[in-house]
C-alpha cells in the first residue's frame, strides 16, 4: 500500500513541494496537505502523509472495501464490485455466475466469476462477495 492516495506536488511557480493525501469514502473526502518545508524535508513529509493517511484508514470499517450500497439500475447486487452475470453458450444453454471485480493497483483490473450452477445462488454469492473484499482469488 505504499503510496495509495499520496500524490507528490511540486510547483516551483508557487513554492509548493510536499505530498498531498486524498481518500474518499462513503461520499465523504477527505485530503490532507504535508509540505517538505513544514515536515523538515521529502522523507519526513512524506512520513507524515502516510501515518496520517493510515491513521484514518483504520477508523473506516473493515468491510468498506466492498461496502453495501443501495441497489440501483447500475448495481443490483447492493455491493459495490459484485454483479450477477449471465453468458449465451454456444449450444443455446444460458450460464449465470456471481462476478467480483476489484483494482489491485492503478490501470490493472481483476475479476473471478463464480458459478451458480456449481456452488447455488447464495454461495456463489458469498464467493463473490468475499473475493471482493480480499481482493483475490481464494
Amino acid at each position: 500500500m505504499d503510496n495509495f492516495a499520496i500524490t507528490r506536488m511540486e510547483r516551483a511557480e508557487s513554492s509548493t513541494f510536499g505530498w498531498q493525501v486524498r481518500l474518499q469514502r462513503r461520499g465523504t473526502r477527505y485530503a490532507k496537505y504535508f509540505a517538505d518545508r513544514r515536515f523538515g524535508g521529502m522523507e519526513a513529509s512524506l512520513a507524515a502523509a502516510r501515518a496520517w493517511r493510515d491513521d484514518l484508514l483504520r477508523t473506516f470499517a473493515e468491510d468498506d472495501r466492498a461496502r453495501v450500497c443501495s441497489k440501483s439500475s447500475r448495481n443490483s447486487s447492493g455491493v459495490v464490485g459484485v454483479s450477477k452475470v449471465t453468458i449465451s453458450g454456444g449450444n443455446g444453454v444460458v450460464y449465470y455466475f456471481w462476478q467480483a471485480t476489484w483494482s489491485p493497483s492503478p490501470g490493472q483490473r481483476r475479476s473471478i466469476r463464480f458459478s451458480v450452477k456449481k456452488h447455488g445462488e447464495e454461495e456463489a454469492f458469498r464467493l463473490a462477495v468475499q473475493a471482493r473484499q480480499n481482493g483475490t482469488f481464494g
